[in-house]
């Protein structure tokens, strides 16, 4: 961490939302672009470079190769394919899994010592598979997970109740998909338990958190079938663990981590849980108190996962 370079693998949406976001934020000193269309990765570093007056800090900004993997303290996937028509998911799956394969190869060829981020969908089966091909300890290797997920149940909470989304405190866990659950038992708005909250406030009813989680779930579906695709959100929640990682925050989010017993669930899988983050990468994963029904959410998604990767022969 010595220096704070980022490569980021893959300049489509979502990778060039997260280097408009690090741009507008500033808290790294190089970024590079590798993409398999050089073009548009030489291209997308020129566009950034021209914002680079306006920006908050000097930033280096190019278009590079994955020699450049060797020098930086967090590679940043976000490369992939789309389902075509009549695919299975798991032949999907497979295909994502042998580019996020050829991927990581590269990285690691470099001579890459420094942490690997995944933001390629599904996020928990491929940033397993970045984990199992880099030979990296699973602490340097982490998935976005539900951390985008937790940002939208966050502003549906704050919206309903008019408090501030930063006073908001409640975490999506398990899978970044259908499986995946709020966290109620542990939800917060200050330090007051949401459940408190309720019997406080007229603007929010027990009826409504099913809701919320409804909307949360289907929020992705939502942008989609309007403007095609998500991607600032995922960009911003991306930045915010670059942050925390940099600046050795030791910051707690809800990311994709691989569960090493902390839960009661299905152990050989990475999944949605609250970690600590810092400039070694996972600290720790947090250990929250589920109640019964989150733990059969948990575990349920964890087989979910883990049955997903058997399929795909992993």
């Amino acid at each position: 961490m010595e220096r704070s370079r980022v490569v980021i693998i893959g300049t489509g949406f979502v990778g060039t939302s997260y280097a408009y976001a690090l741009l507008n934020q500033g808290p790294i000193e190089e970024l590079i672009l590798i993409d398999v269309d050089q073009n548009k990765a030489e291209g997308e570093a020129m566009d950034l470079n021209h914002g680079l007056v306006f920006a908050p800090r000097k930033m280096l900004i190019r278009s590079g190769d994955y020699r450049d993997c060797k020098e930086a303290g967090l590679v940043v996937i976000t490369a992939g394919v789309n389902q075509k028509e009549g695919e299975s998911r798991i032949d999907l799956l497979k295909r994502n899994a042998l580019i996020m394969k050829s991927v990581v190869h590269q990285v690691m060829a470099s001579g890459f010592a420094g942490i690997i981020l995944v933001a390629s969908n599904p996020v928990d089966i491929l940033t397993y598979v970045a984990w199992k091909d880099s030979g990296l300890d699973a602490s340097k290797v982490i998935g976005s997970g539900t951390l985008l997920d937790t940002a939208r149940l966050r502003y549906e909470i704050s919206r309903k109740i008019s408090i501030d989304v930063r006073n908001v405190h409640a975490y999506i866990m398990g899978e970044h998909g259908d499986s995946e659950f709020v966290c109620w038992s542990n939800a917060m708005v200050g330090v007051k338990p949401i459940m408190d909250v309720i019997e406080s406030m007229s603007e929010i009813q027990f009826d409504d958190l099913d809701l919320i989680y409804h909307s949360v779930k289907s929020a992705a579906n939502e942008i989609i079938r309007r403007k095609k695709a998500t991607y600032y959100g995922i960009g911003m929640a991306l930045v915010r663990i670059t942050t925390a990682i940099f600046n050795n925050e030791n910051r707690i989010l809800p990311i994709s981590v691989y569960n090493n017993g902390v839960y009661d669930c299905e152990k050989d899988v990475y999944i949605g849980l609250p970690a600590v983050l810092n400039h070694e990468g996972v600290h720790h994963v947090v250990k929250l108190k589920l109640n019964d029904l989150e733990l059969e959410q948990l575990r349920q998604s964890a087989v979910i996962l883990r049955e997903n990767l058997t399929l795909m022969g992993q």
